[in-house]
């Protein structure tokens, strides 16, 4: 979870010509597949993509991740870029110390949306409370899920017969044989 304070401050609105006062707020905030449900029933396309996000999105995604109760909703428009920036870095956070390493670095195209994370949830048997972990550390654990789960790599002929003559060596050694 991460926590901002907004500062306090004044804003104009050039909708109706009035000064808008803001409090200083604290919001506390999770990047969750919660959140992006919220997103992405509101704006109906998927929150990860390479698609670059308008401020209204990006306000709204942030309202999306919003824990704190009965927030002024002037509020959001008065966060300072550089708590735009710290939100950005939360999101961007693996917040796990698990490393992949795929061995053709290519990415799939395939499109992500919450529905397709939920199914992964449901297939591979974990928790609907893992729905407000962080976004990141979920689909890390799925990740582990699919690599855990993968039938046992199978050899080749050549690495067969290697591993035979490997075992059958080490076999020989063990018993002093000759063959």
């Amino acid at each position: 979870m991460l926590k901002i304070v907004v500062p306090k401050s004044e804003q104009f609105n050039s909708n109706d010509n009035t000064f808008v006062y803001i409090d200083e707020t604290v919001l506390s905030l999770e990047h969750s597949l919660v959140s992006i449900s919220k997103w992405e029933s509101k704006w109906h396309k998927p929150f990860i993509s390479k698609e670059k996000k308008s401020t209204e999105e990006t306000i709204d995604y942030i309202k999306c991740m919003t824990l704190t109760q009965n927030v002024n909703p002037n509020v959001y428009y008065a966060i300072p870029n550089d708590l735009i920036e710290k939100i950005g870095d939360y999101i961007d956070n693996p917040m796990t110390a698990t490393k992949f390493y795929d061995q053709n670095g290519k990415q799939s195209n395939e499109i992500i949306t919450s529905e397709v994370i939920y199914y992964w949830m449901v297939t591979l048997g974990i928790p609907f409370e893992c729905q407000k972990w962080h976004l990141n550390r979920l689909l890390t654990l799925i990740r582990v899920c699919n690599e855990k789960n993968k039938p046992p790599k199978k050899l080749s002929k050549s690495e067969l017969y290697a591993r035979n003559i490997r075992l059958n060596a080490q076999r020989r050694k063990l018993l002093n044989s000759h063959g």
